[in-house]
């Protein structure tokens, strides 16, 4: 499950948009930040996506990609023009096609790579659900299909796009609006596919073509509920609302972090979960964890973009990139198996000790964000600066939160744990572990 935010230039700070996400995979499911040039390709070309092969286009965007390993598209990114894009998995009534086929994740790469704006991305999934549909297992080790939501916005205008099998609807944004695992859109709305209404008073979930409603007509009753999407997607809504006028980088990184306000939140506490900053634990729905978050500080001149490359962002640290910048080195591509070589596994052994007594992170919070605060004021100070500059200021961040995350875990490490972990909630973490083969002082 995932949470994607946006605040429009009318809603910050500095006046400038803001795009933000959490994507929620498998806890071993690492997470992987890659940027890649913009291409020309011969006529008649075509692209392997996830699993199947479509048309390529002319010319391709130099894209900045937030991405689980194994899969081609990605749960998040921006393009070269400042388009960012972040998908939700949505549950609905329509049929699940489970063939291969394109996965959101591959419809969000492809808007990047052939958007320039973002009402343009809009028209670019709509063409590629027109011409391709969407299905296909998304799931790492377990199998998990579903249909997809949207926010895009580039540093003018934002879109909220939501699907339900080849069906669709969209609404332009202004001031704040988030989603999650559910769809938003009511009986308003700006586009929308040729048969949105039609479909759902053909199959009787509306009786009257003016009484549609697509959130209440084509969400499903089961998986909908279970998700928590209402919850985080309400408390999302109003940490955003709260600071309307006045959001900047760090509301978004602490929406991001949410555990819904609770002072003595404990991972091992709820059954359902329901929190927007995601930990995984024992159960049918919560499987899954935060293992990337990114806020996208979308200025039209020179956008600048803080990822995590890690999981957790309550355990980590937001740090500057730029695309047309070198990124720092994360160590070769992770994999579902642990490598201390790569950043998501380093850090995934600071949260995974944390969550033995999450009490500890105590330890390490109040330096983690002056160091985080550091870091954004130091990069949106220099977001204008020659790419070289910025490209070594990048490298320099991502050093000095290796180092403290390194600190951090010999710190809380040492210290006993007081607060131990629910039984089958231990359970879990140590299933998850194994199957990683991480460090077995970590059981």
């Amino acid at each position: 499950m995932c949470d994607t935010l946006i605040a429009a230039p009318s809603a910050t700070a500095d006046g400038v948009a803001l795009l933000a996400k959490n994507s929620d995979r498998e806890p071993n499911e690492a997470h992987h930040v890659i940027a890649l040039p913009a291409a020309d390709h011969p006529p008649r070309s075509a692209v392997r996506c996830t699993y199947i092969e479509i048309p390529q286009a002319a010319h391709t965007y130099a894209v900045l990609l937030a991405k689980p390993f194994w899969i081609w598209g990605a749960e998040m990114g921006v393009n070269e023009h400042g388009v960012a894009i972040g998908n939700e998995a949505v549950f609905t009534k329509m049929p699940y096609d489970r063939d291969p086929g394109l996965i959101g994740m591959d419809h969000l790469r492809l808007a990047l790579e052939r958007a320039a704006a973002a009402r343009e991305a809009v028209d670019v999934i709509a063409g590629l659900l027109a011409r391709h549909g969407q299905g296909g297992n998304c799931g790492f080790h377990k199998k998990l299909v579903y249909h997809n939501s949207f926010l895009i916005a580039d540093p003018r205008e934002a879109w909220v796009l939501e699907t339900a099998g080849p069906h669709w609807a969209a609404r332009q944004v202004r001031g704040v609006y988030t989603i999650s695992n559910g769809i938003t859109i009511g009986s308003e709305w700006d586009l929308a596919s040729p048969d949105l209404v039609g479909h759902a008073v053909r199959e009787g979930w509306c009786k009257e073509r003016d009484r549609f409603d697509f959130a209440g007509c084509y969400s499903d009753r089961i998986y909908t509920p279970l998700s928590a999407c209402r919850r985080r997607q309400g408390r999302t809504s109003a940490l955003l609302a709260q600071r309307q006028g006045q959001v900047g980088v760090g509301t978004m990184i602490d929406a991001l972090r949410d555990h819904g306000g609770q002072s003595e939140w404990r991972p091992d506490r709820s059954l359902l979960g329901g929190q927007v900053c995601a930990h995984a634990s024992w159960g049918p729905v919560r499987g899954s964890q935060t293992t990337g978050s990114i806020v996208c500080h979308l200025h039209p001149e020179h956008p600048t973009l803080f990822v995590t490359g890690a999981s957790a962002p309550c355990t980590g640290i937001f740090k500057p990139v730029w695309l047309d910048a070198p990124l720092p080195d994360a160590g070769p591509a992770p994999t579902g198996t642990y490598d201390p070589q790569t950043l998501y596994w380093r850090h995934e052994v600071l949260h995974r000790e944390t969550l033995r007594d999450y009490g500890r992170i105590a330890l390490y919070r109040d330096e983690r964000d002056k160091l985080e605060q550091a870091f954004v004021a130091e990069a949106l100070a220099a977001a204008g600066a020659p790419a070289a500059e910025r490209g070594a200021l990048a490298a320099r961040c991502a050093a000095r939160a290796d180092e403290a995350e390194r600190r951090w875990q010999e710190r809380i490490s040492r210290e006993p744990v007081r607060a131990r972990r629910g039984a089958l909630h231990t359970a879990a973490w140590r299933a998850f572990n194994r199957q990683a083969r991480m460090p077995e002082t970590l059981g």
